[in-house]
């Protein structure tokens, strides 16, 4: 399996190498030259399969040769077991037609742990494999960071820099990755939004001398890695709803386009999906995008669910190169009027995202009432994230909807409470997080400060 630029021109890659250099060197984000798929009988097996048989049946084709069948089985069987279900991700019915796929029992609470926990074991696989050591940094918009350095905490061969907005996560959020003590891990505020963390990210890679200085390494959704270990749990909720008639439809928080391509990468695979449908807060340029044709950026309003507070939905670019039909050039101009202007037009492509996408914005008072509507009626308490997707699962109807659960309502105890009149307790095992020291730094919107930083910080760079 051979990797390409969605910007056409970078090297073909490998899945190893894709694997640790995250961002393409024009760009660009990888994709597999062609998409595997799974014979009918492969996914009529997977009932009977666990997660971790399921992911590997899932991933297997993504990484050839570079990585054993037998290497994969025993990564991801590690990776999972740091779940507290032996589910991993478990289905929870909230009526007929409507089911909700937890996917927040991982160490951090949120759905990030899914793929996080697996690309750690991937990452010091290939590094003890070639003797090398990498630097990841990353951008968080709240859950990533967390997940990151949870993975990343033990490793020998990797140092771990996570820019995060300053005042713009929650306390939760913030606390798990700054009250980590392994010193290869670090957290930084950066005076800016999730798009600025982004912003100085790519910057990083683009810089071509740095990066090769540092061993520059993304575990971001840039990373391909990252997506496809995003993949197994639409397979993995399909194969728990055998019963039902007909596709799925998956309603998906969506800020970076990540999660809800997964989806997009699960039907091209062979999995039947009727609707993915894009849930948004009122940070909304997907859904406008969808009903204008036009993406364009405005300002980023703060929400009660961060994660999604986003203008610039990365992932969006691997879609747009799908749906033009791998037109790299067309891609390079979106993605320059997109950087000069602010914006673009979708033009031939509108109908073709239309057709593939559902979308839905939920105003603050939109999940306001979601959560305490569903609690009222079901006893189940959503965070906002979540209750953004079973909005708009309720705007959209399409048969049987799998709502995806982001993150546990304790990382938002404040929203929640707010809402509810309740705090939801983190679950047992977090007790000591509220009160450990933390460990960040603060610093401006700057290219050269980051660098700076990371070069102080990177076991590579200092060659120890």
């Amino acid at each position: 399996m051979k990797y390409i630029s969605t910007r056409g021109e970078a090297e073909r890659l490998g899945f190893e190498d894709i694997l640790l250099a995250g961002l393409a060197r024009d760009g660009g984000l990888y994709l597999p030259e062609s998409w595997p798929t799974l014979s009918s009988e492969t996914i009529a097996s997977f009932p009977k399969k666990s997660f971790a048989e399921i992911a590997v049946e899932v991933i297997a084709p993504f990484t050839g040769d570079d990585i054993t069948r037998a290497e994969l089985a025993r990564m991801a069987e590690e990776a999972y077991a740091t779940f507290n279900s032996t589910e991993v991700t478990p289905l929870h019915t909230l009526k007929p037609g409507l089911t909700v796929l937890e996917l927040f029992h991982g160490p951090t609470l949120a759905f990030k742990d899914v793929a996080m926990q697996l690309l750690a074991r991937l990452m010091d696989h290939v590094l003890a494999k070639r003797g090398a050591r990498a630097t990841i940094v990353g951008a968080t918009s709240g859950d990533t960071g967390g997940a990151a350095i949870e993975a990343f905490r033990t490793s020998k061969r990797v140092d771990v820099v996570i820019l995060f907005p300053e005042g713009r996560v929650s306390d939760v959020q913030r606390r798990m990755m700054t009250t980590p003590k392994e010193k290869n891990v670090h957290a930084i505020a950066v005076r800016g939004t999730f798009d600025d963390c982004q912003a100085l990210v790519k910057g990083m890679f683009n810089d071509h001398a740095f990066r090769d200085r540092v061993e520059l390494s993304g575990v971001n959704s840039i990373n391909w890695a990252r997506i496809v270990a995003q993949v197994t749990y639409y397979f993995y909720a399909a194969s728990r709803l055998t019963g039902v008639k007909g596709p799925l439809s998956f309603a998906v928080p969506t800020g970076n386009f990540g999660d809800i391509f997964a989806g997009y990468v699960a039907k091209k695979m062979g999995l039947p999906i009727d609707k993915l449908i894009i849930a948004s807060n009122e940070n909304d340029i997907l859904p406008r995008a969808v009903e204008t044709g036009v993406y364009a950026m405005k300002g980023v309003v703060p929400t009660t669910s961060p994660s999604m507070d986003i203008q610039v939905s990365s992932n969006f670019e691997r879609y747009l190169f799908e749906a033009s039909g791998r037109d790299a050039a067309l891609v390079r101009s979106l993605m320059t009027s997109l950087a000069s202007n602010g914006r673009f037009e979708l033009g031939t492509l509108w109908p073709t995202l239309k057709a593939d996408f559902a979308a839905v914005s939920a105003s603050e008072n939109d999940v306001a009432r979601c959560i305490r509507a569903t609690a009222a009626e079901t006893g189940y308490v959503a965070d906002p994230h979540t209750a953004c997707a079973l909005v708009a699962a309720e705007r959209v109807p399409q048969g049987e909807t799998v709502v995806l659960a982001t993150a546990h309502p304790a990382k938002f105890p404040d929203a929640i409470e707010a809402i509810t009149g309740k705090n939801p307790a983190l679950p047992k095992g977090f007790e000591h997080l509220m009160t450990d020291e933390e460990r960040f730094e603060v610093l401006p919107n700057s290219l050269d400060a980051i660098e700076e930083f990371v070069l102080r910080h990177s076991r590579v760079a200092s060659g120890v």
